[in-house]
């Protein structure tokens, strides 16, 4: 789960973690913001809500949901948009997977909610893909690391692989503690 990364990274047991929640709730851990993403519904080919374009919260708040697991992968924002809205969702099962989640939406458990990137080619045979960015905002996934930490250049050169637009400059600040990047509407989107 992030928060046991988040441990983890503070504790010295790994050197960096890549994770879009819980970090925020340790001062020891710099985090460089480094894609924006969005989610989307996940539903079998014929099923009701492809019928309601654009899909409102009351929507979704009819069927059961499958989805991650809370702490992960931006599940607290899925939380707060049925809250703003007075409604709960009717979760029925949770899972760390989106490969999980998808299984279980094709055997008729309910309608699922993942991570747009986790919708691959092969998804299409038998799932749709409904995109909600404008019900839920979207999520900011960061690389964390030890605030003072020495990196080394291949770990650098991993971070810069993973987003391409983080340069060193920007890793270095924030682990001087001169203040993470807060994320910007500009930040390439997974």
């Amino acid at each position: 789960a992030p928060a046991q990364l988040a441990q983890m990274a503070q504790n010295g047991d790994v050197e960096m973690t890549i994770a879009t929640e819980s970090m925020h709730l340790f001062d020891e851990l710099a985090t460089v913001p480094c894609y924006r993403w969005g989610r989307s519904v996940v539903v079998p080919h014929g099923h009701p809500l492809l019928d309601c374009q654009p899909l409102a919260m009351a929507d979704l708040a009819r069927y059961p949901l499958i989805t991650y697991v809370f702490g992960f992968t931006g599940r607290s924002k899925m939380d707060k948009a049925f809250g703003r809205h007075g409604l709960s969702p009717r979760i029925v099962l949770t899972a760390t997977d989106s490969d999980i989640i998808k299984h279980y939406v094709r055997l008729g458990m309910g309608v699922g909610v993942i991570a747009t990137s986790a919708f691959d080619e092969g998804d299409r045979e038998s799932l749709v893909c409904l995109n909600i960015d404008h019900l839920i905002a979207s999520s900011v996934a960061h690389v964390c690391l030890r605030r003072h930490a020495h990196l080394r250049d291949y770990m650098y050169d991993f971070i810069h692989l993973y987003a391409p637009h983080v340069n060193r400059e920007t890793v270095q600040l924030a682990l001087l503690n001169q203040g993470t990047p807060a994320p910007s509407a500009t930040l390439p989107w997974l």
